[in-house]
């Protein structure tokens, strides 16, 4: 079941606590993926979910950044004060062309489908050969799978290896794992102040087990090419072609040419004086002919 866009947006943008979860995973995702080393320079980087408050640092590096909502979720305007970018999409129907996304972000749009599998067939569709995606998931260990107050208590949470192991019937090769999200998910301002005490120590205390969510970074591989030897080896060979066969036989000379068999008694070495006979008959043939 999808989450309303107005209360992704309300919770993100609006709460202290939502401002709290979107730095502390953007701050993440430009670890993976860095700003301003020209890692993005002329590529287009999709968000799907609710991926926007992820990807504005790319706005200025990225050729190309697009918002992708699923319908049930509803969409609004991204990024503020810009022209628009995101727009409203089937689940398993993205309006984009085959192999023309080199970055994806999904963050709220695994969990909450109701046909993942479809949606993971869509990613695989648009990543072009080398392509990169990263999802971002509820952890089922942490604790905000287990509060309802934030869009990470929606949906199915997962463990490392169950998204892994998602991931990878869609040949899509899991790259990097981590966690984020390890301050407890309570608005209290004693929380809200040592957040980025929990982020900085969290992830070298218990990385897998304290996150409330989980990050797996995959590719996708290019297919293997093809040489010119083996395209030709695939070829069958000519060279023995016809073994194997009966070999053709001449036709058979003309009844009214053939030599007329040789009575009984006579002998075989007269066969010269009857090559030259039939000769002499073919000779006379000849200009009856004419």
């Amino acid at each position: 079941m999808h989450l309303d866009v107005l209360d992704l947006r309300n919770f993100y943008y609006r709460t202290k606590l939502g401002r709290v979860a979107q730095r502390a995973i953007r701050d993440a995702v430009v670890r993976m993926w860095p700003v301003g080393a020209g890692n993005l320079v002329g590529q287009t980087m999709v968000g799907y979910g609710f991926a926007v408050p992820l990807m504005r640092p790319y706005l200025a590096d990225a050729r190309r950044v697009i918002g992708l909502m699923p319908a049930p979720q509803g969409v609004m305007a991204w990024p503020a004060g810009m022209e628009n970018v995101s727009l409203l999409v089937e689940e398993a129907q993205w309006p984009l062309a085959t192999g023309s996304v080199d970055r994806l972000i999904m963050m709220h749009g695994l969990e909450t489908s109701e046909q993942p599998s479809h949606v993971l067939d869509e990613v695989v569709r648009v990543l072009g050969p080398g392509g990169r995606a990263l999802f971002i998931v509820p952890s089922r260990s942490g604790l905000w799978a287990r509060r309802d107050g934030t869009p990470f208590g929606f949906g199915r949470p997962y463990s490392m290896g169950q998204l892994e192991a998602q991931l990878k019937r869609h040949d899509l090769t899991v790259e990097h794992s981590v966690s984020a999200l390890f301050a407890p998910p309570s608005g209290h301002p004693f929380w809200l102040r040592t957040s980025d005490f929990f982020e900085r120590n969290g992830r070298r205390v218990a990385p897998f087990l304290a996150g409330g969510a989980l990050m797996v970074e995959v590719s996708k591989q290019r297919p293997p090419s093809r040489s010119g030897l083996v395209a030709a080896v695939r070829r069958p060979l000519r060279i023995l072609e016809g073994l194997g066969q009966g070999a053709p036989e001449p036709a058979l000379r003309s009844p009214a040419l053939r030599a007329p068999a040789m009575p009984d008694g006579v002998a075989r070495d007269g066969g010269q004086n009857a090559a030259q006979t039939g000769a002499a008959e073919d000779g006379q043939a000849h200009p009856a002919q004419g």
